[in-house]
């Protein structure tokens, strides 16, 4: 950490060789990460890769086996209760009451947090949320767009410094995902910390930084451009017929890391550039196919990042 980020106290989040381990198999292994204040972070990885374990770490739900950190100057080992006090944490199960209204809702989670005006936080909730018109909805019969604004108000009512979200969008449709985020960015300019994880490439591209954690491990963070620039990889777009073909005869040679169908082309990269096209000179030779030198994607860099994970409960 800079001087400076420890004297001002920009820094939500920051943690070294974190590390997590059930029944034997280790879920997080040596990771190290720092989140300022106002950010938005996204934790990206497959099933299973340590996410939301982490995110419980942090917030006080699990003792880490290894490692150190504090989470508003607060230390993640023996200050878990003070962490959980300025936390909002939205788990991917709905967790309200599914036959409470929206309203009732969010009056019971004020009542729990000892708020001075439950009715009154409860409507301000509404409202800023878009809710207003179905606050005597029940929760049960809401769609799951609808569900996460519920979620998320209920979250932010205590107004927290630091939010976890976990997979927030999942199952949701765009519009109303776009809307979500709408509002996360938001309370980010009004100075909250939002941890989120995610598994859409486009939700990764709203995040300030990113990291991906792969089976316990953080293979990559930092911003956008960052990460792409240091995957190294040189990529080709590939548009013809019969592309699967191409694929199948594609994978396999060395020098060629990566692979994958976008739409009606063919996305083909290696982390060695001479390597690449050496590994692809004879194909280009194909008349009826057309090669672009192209920009890696971030879902480009995370297909290779993939394809070297190995997944530690196999």
């Amino acid at each position: 950490m800079r001087a400076g980020d420890r004297q001002n106290g920009t820094v939500a989040v920051e943690v070294e060789g974190l590390s997590k381990s059930f029944a034997g198999r280790m879920v997080v292994r040596n990771l190290s990460m720092r989140v300022l204040r106002g950010q938005i972070y996204g934790f990206l990885g497959p099933n299973g890769s340590g996410k939301t374990t982490t995110l419980r770490m942090l917030c006080g739900l699990l003792t880490p086996d290894g490692g150190t950190g504090r989470a508003l100057g607060y230390d993640i080992l023996t200050e878990r209760d003070r962490i959980k006090r300025h936390v909002g944490y939205m788990t991917q199960r709905f967790s309200l009451y599914q036959d409470l209204s929206i309203q009732e809702n969010l009056e019971f989670v004020a009542r729990i947090y000892g708020l001075a005006s439950p009715e009154q936080e409860a409507k301000a909730a509404v409202e800023r949320l878009g809710l207003v018109g179905r606050e005597h909805q029940l929760a049960g019969a809401l769609s799951g767009g609808w569900k996460q604004r519920l979620a998320l108000g209920a979250c932010i009512l205590p107004k927290p410094e630091l939010l976890l979200l976990d997979e927030p969008t999942a199952g949701v449709d765009p519009k109303a995902r776009r809307e979500f985020w709408a509002e996360i960015h938001k309370l980010a300019a009004e100075g909250m910390t939002v941890l989120v994880s995610t598994h859409y490439m486009d939700e990764a591209e709203r995040c300030h930084e990113i990291a991906y954690i792969a089976y316990g491990e953080l293979l990559a963070q930092g911003t956008i451009p960052k990460v792409i620039e240091n995957s190294h990889l040189k990529t080709y777009t590939v548009s013809g017929p019969d592309l699967q073909s191409l694929a199948n005869r594609l994978l396999g040679i060395p020098g060629i890391d990566m692979v994958a169908p976008f739409g009606a082309s063919l996305h083909v990269a290696g982390r060695d550039a001479s390597a690449l096209d050496a590994a692809v000179a004879r194909f280009r030779d194909e008349r009826e196919l057309s090669w672009t030198l192209s920009s890696p994607s971030l879902e480009d860099v995370f297909i290779d990042l993939m394809s070297r994970s190995q997944d530690n409960f196999r």
